[in-house]
């Protein structure tokens, strides 16, 4: 089969090439940089690029401006602009195509869910955020950027395709910058404790099931809509944090407070609400439909992970 993935030099897109080229599919990736092996797109605008999409079977597209970073609004207006702009172009591309794509993946996030200590969020039942008491005003420009981001897809004209939101935890790969390697870096330096009591929820995913969950969806035509990619077992940040340091062979976690956390992720240009904010997911409908995950704990997939080499 042949595979587009508009945003794919990502460590999410990297191992999803290391994934499916082996197997014998065609995987075109599409990038904003001029890089060696990849088709050249500006992720606004229709282009030479949008012959790719023509005849291909999948469209995954991964595009977006990392969240990894403070949320001036600059970096707002950049991380909404460039899901929205790149969603729209790839569903005129679909619409345009000759022979269009079966398949629209199109990346989401479990960020849309509300922040919470209490039961899980699933595709059905789960709450929206947005409206929760006791947190940050500015949270609420996440969820907003990513319900832009749906709309973007559900009201893309493309009846011969079926369309899939792919609402991803944090996926864990062996690579180079990756937010395993930078956890499993700050674990080794001994700061790899609790955070802020360490109650709040870390829903995750190992990369080789998300490769799979891909595949899982490629075949089953019934399945469209909001999907969670995403482990069975999320854990607290306190557990996820431990086993993590018990995997490494590391023995000392330093806690942090949450105005620790304030001081450090601004020192290190990012956001606390990636670390603050409970994450409480599910993956309802993979596991209804019968699909089987390699890593449903996280003492495997941390395990795994740890014993493969840094790639890149």
């Amino acid at each position: 089969m042949k595979f587009v993935i508009p945003g794919g030099t990502g460590h999410v897109g990297a191992a999803l090439v290391r994934w499916l080229r082996p197997k014998g599919h065609e995987v075109v990736v599409l990038s904003r940089r001029h890089e060696p092996g990849c088709v050249w797109w500006d992720g606004r605008s229709l282009g030479a690029w949008s012959d790719e999409i023509n005849g291909a079977d999948v469209v995954i597209n991964l595009a977006g401006r990392t969240v990894n970073c403070r949320y001036t609004e600059e970096h707002f207006k950049e991380m909404m602009d460039s899901r929205v702009d790149s969603t729209q172009v790839v569903g005129q591309a679909i619409k345009q195509a000759a022979q269009p794509p079966r398949l629209w993946l199109q990346s989401s996030t479990a960020t849309i869910y509300a922040h919470t200590f209490g039961e899980p969020n699933d595709e059905y039942d789960g709450e929206i955020g947005g409206n929760e008491k006791g947190v940050p005003a500015h949270w609420k420009r996440s969820i907003a950027i990513a319900e832009a981001w749906e709309e973007t897809l559900n009201v893309a004209d493309t009846p011969g395709t079926r369309k899939v939101a792919l609402r991803s935890a944090m996926t864990m790969s062996p690579d180079r910058g990756s937010v395993f390697e930078t956890l499993l870096s700050l674990t080794k330096k001994g700061l790899g404790g609790p955070i802020a009591g360490g109650r709040q929820y870390v829903s995750w995913i190992h990369a080789d099931d998300f490769c799979r969950a891909v595949e899982f969806l490629t075949d089953r035509e019934d399945l469209e809509g909001a999907v969670n990619i995403c482990s069975p077992n999320p854990v607290t940040q306190r557990d996820f944090s431990r086993i993590l340091r018990e995997e490494a062979g590391v023995k000392v976690g330093l806690p942090a407070s949450s105005w620790m956390i304030e001081i450090a992720t601004r020192l290190m240009k990012t956001e606390s609400e990636l670390v603050l904010k409970s994450r409480r997911v599910v993956p309802r409908r993979l596991t209804e439909a019968g699909f089987q995950f390699l890593f449903p704990k996280w003492e495997e997939a941390a395990r795994d992970l740890i014993a493969r080499p840094i790639v890149g």
